[in-house]
């Protein structure tokens, strides 16, 4: 089943009007393509916190205009050819690819960076179905060397997902397939720089871990301040700018209209190049989803992705979408670097997002990551209310505000010791800043968060302030 890209606007009212524009909109544009199968209502219900009643009414009335069939047995689905589609000029279709028959010693430790994903619930049984069929189906010349760009099964199906999930505007020869997020920002700044040094703007704070990696790719950075409404547009200067609209790491802000509006602004302007790290896109909780940029100027914004949050790390499967000569470079430089990434698991991604199987993990996963941020939060608003927290509305890490006086890396220090996933934000800063810290929740079972917090409350009771 699919996830679906949904805006809805509460303050209008007529939830279920709004729900049938945004789902006929994405069948005209063909973000959601003939044989797609929809969520039950009752899982898109949930998914938008509204009642099923409501999903029910708009599922039927495009029932009614042809968009969507609806059988016992088999769901609702996107009709081959709806009448009304055939008045709307659609985007040139993406060319079709030719399917082949296709630790502490004190207390658990529960993660290793506040930002990894619960790897006990990695879809073992789906994912190895996928690889059976790959390999019980895909020819053996497909086990060859291949194009560094990637399968053109992947690309295909990937563009699908992120005009549907992510309102991307992409098509299969505009994706490049890589080893996550780190190595397509490497091949970007390395394709961008050949011709000189890149003054590339960068979020602050920011992840300490990526800053040496974007400083090997090339790039000279710029720290740009991170405010409530994600990166001050006005105090951006350099060629290029990296961002993450969808939630910041660490503050977890969502980059605002406004924000999004100049940012565009200023790229055009100067013709300036945008670097989107799609990151913890696919986590949100409280809020309605929110596009990528890239959709909004594809001409402009590069968007890199994976699936190191929504499935593992370990696997190392991402991707670069990038204007067509940019994708092109990209290419290249992959298959001048390690000639591209492993085949079966690339064929296997494609499987499990052709057959649904990656929708209903991050289906599942949102709701238990839901559970898990909200037994953290209300433990801390209940042992701990003089810390602020912020950036809980997406992803699966909270940004921790402590007050004054307290020391950000004792407190990090402590909440490893007692099972937490944290980080001080000190590190991560080029200016200056309130003490704060980053914890990540995905791997922190409820019933161990009330535990986790009183013992950093008792900590934290006076001795360890500065």
């Amino acid at each position: 089943m699919a996830d679906l890209h949904i805006q809805i606007n509460r303050d209008k009212g007529g939830i279920a009007g709004q729900i049938a524009s945004e789902l006929r909109d994405s069948i005209r544009h063909g973000r959601l393509t003939p044989g797609t199968r929809l969520p039950a209502t009752r899982d898109l219900a949930i998914d938008l916190q509204v009642s099923r009643g409501v999903v029910v009414e708009a599922y039927e009335q495009l029932v009614a205009e042809g968009f969507l069939a609806s059988r016992v047995g088999v769901g609702t689905q996107v009709t081959p050819a709806p009448a009304a589609r055939s008045r709307q000029k659609a985007p040139r279709p993406a060319t079709p690819v030719r399917r082949r028959q296709s630790a502490s010693v004190r207390a658990p430790y529960y993660g290793h960076r506040p930002t990894s994903p619960d790897l006990g619930h990695f879809p073992r049984e789906r994912w190895l179905a996928a690889v059976r069929h790959v390999l019980a189906t895909v020819p053996s010349d497909a086990f060859d060397y291949g194009d560094p760009g990637g399968v053109p099964d992947l690309r295909e199906e990937l563009a699908g997902y992120l005009r549907r999930v992510r309102a991307a505007d992409v098509r299969p020869e505009n994706l490049v397939i890589v080893g996550g997020v780190a190595q397509g920002l490497s091949l970007v700044l390395h394709v961008l720089s050949r011709q000189r040094t890149i003054r590339l703007a960068v979020e602050d704070p920011a992840s300490h871990r990526q800053l040496p990696l974007l400083r090997r790719a090339g790039a000279h950075l710029v720290p740009v301040p991170v405010d409530e409404e994600g990166l001050d547009v006005r105090r951006l200067s350099g060629d290029a700018v990296l961002v993450t609209p969808a939630h910041q790491y660490p503050t977890g802000v969502v980059l605002s209209p406004p924000r999004r509006a100049a940012l565009m602004e200023w790229a055009y302007a100067g013709d300036r190049v945008v670097l989107e790290d799609d990151y913890d896109a696919e986590f949100r909780f409280d809020r309605d989803p929110v596009g990528c940029l890239q959709g909004l100027a594809p001409d402009r914004v590069i968007l890199a992705g994976s699936v190191s949050k929504a499935l593992a790390p370990g696997l190392r499967l991402g991707w670069v979408a990038a204007p067509a000569d940019v994708a092109e470079a990209v290419r290249r430089a992959r298959g001048e670097l390690d000639l591209g990434s492993p085949v079966i698991e690339q064929y296997a991604l494609a499987h499990f997002l052709r057959t649904g199987g990656y929708d209903k993990h991050l289906r599942r996963m949102r709701r238990e990551y839901r559970r898990r941020r909200d037994a953290l939060v209300t433990a801390l608003a209940e042992e701990l209310p003089e810390v602020r927290v912020r950036g809980i509305d997406a992803g699966l890490h909270v940004y921790l505000e402590l007050p004054g006086g307290w020391n950000e890396a004792r407190v990090a220090r402590h909440g490893l010791e007692l099972g937490l996933s944290a980080e001080p934000v000190g590190p991560m800063r080029e200016s200056q800043g309130p003490p704060a810290v980053v914890v990540g929740f995905a791997r922190l079972p409820p019933h161990k968060a009330p535990e986790a917090v009183r013992g950093l409350k008792v900590r934290m009771s006076g001795q360890d302030v500065d």
